[in-house]
């Protein structure tokens, strides 16, 4: 018996490989037409957008990318593109993503829901834009924002106030 050409070693015709890809939403990023492939920064961005949209999250990042990001932004020219996945961290397979996440939080915010949350938001916003399975998603709390810090900067206790004591 041959096989047509529209027939795989599988025995399935093109058609209805086709439709079966189809039938589960076409997420597939490997499939008997091709492969797509996802870059990590891409990912990353993704991540860093989802996680940036809870309420709670102050900023993206551990202190020295922060203060990184800080510099390079009060240079007269200079563009980032890498703002978005700042504070991301992603590994990125055929099928799966892992993705590591650093913040800060304002004050006053539960950081057991704020890390569900942030959780949440990445894994559903990854799985539906790329198709990828999210293995994990771990969380760094780096820093808390107070509501007295201007600029990301802490005012000392009683900076720019009249002194305790004469």
């Amino acid at each position: 018996m041959t096989q047509s050409v529209n027939e795989k070693q599988d025995g399935a015709p093109k058609a209805e490989r086709r439709d079966a890809g189809r039938r589960s939403g076409g997420r597939e990023l490997v499939t008997a037409e091709g492969r797509t492939s996802i870059a990590d920064h891409v990912v990353a961005k993704i991540a860093g957008m989802a996680a940036r949209e809870v309420n709670g999250v102050h900023q993206m990042g551990g202190g020295a990318a922060r203060a990184f990001g800080a510099v390079r932004d009060r240079i007269p020219g200079s563009t980032s593109t890498s703002t978005a996945s700042r504070g991301v961290g992603v590994e990125v397979g055929e099928r799966q993503a892992a993705v590591d996440i650093q913040l800060v939080v304002e004050y006053g915010v539960s950081i057991p829901d704020l890390a569900a949350a942030v959780r949440r938001n990445v894994i559903t916003g990854i799985e539906r834009m790329t198709g990828l399975e999210v293995t994990e998603v771990n969380i760094d709390v780096d820093d808390i924002h107070l509501p007295d810090e201007e600029n990301g900067t802490a005012t000392a206790a009683g900076a720019g106030a009249e002194p305790r004591v004469q």
